[in-house]
């Protein structure tokens, strides 16, 4: 049997949308604490009124400019979840919040 090299083409294409939140108090941090969408300013500067459901991709959240651990939030179109962590998040501290959505096209 002859060799036969197979010439696949894949393009993927990302974005990324990004929420901003300066804290305004301080927040205590428990097991199902949330965050609204609308607490978030959008990547123009405006109140956003929801967070894009991603299907393909994955979420990113900053908290002072950390990345938090995958497992210690969820995010919903309405919201964002803490999961089993518990402290206090000082005022002034900013909150980020990325949405990546990957597509490919062959």
């Amino acid at each position: 049997m002859a060799l036969s090299i197979i010439n696949i083409h894949v393009n993927v294409n990302g974005t990324s949308t990004r929420f901003f939140d300066v804290l305004a108090a301080d927040l205590t941090v428990a097991d199902g604490t949330t965050i609204l969408a609308t607490a978030f300013l959008n990547d123009s500067g405006t109140v956003a009124t929801a967070f894009p459901v991603v299907t393909h991709g994955y979420y990113n959240f900053y908290i002072n400019g950390v990345l938090q651990e995958g497992g210690s939030y969820t995010i919903s179109a309405t919201e964002l979840t803490f999961n089993g962590v518990n402290g206090t998040i000082s005022a002034g501290t900013p909150l980020v919040v990325e949405a990546v959505e990957i597509v490919t096209q062959t």
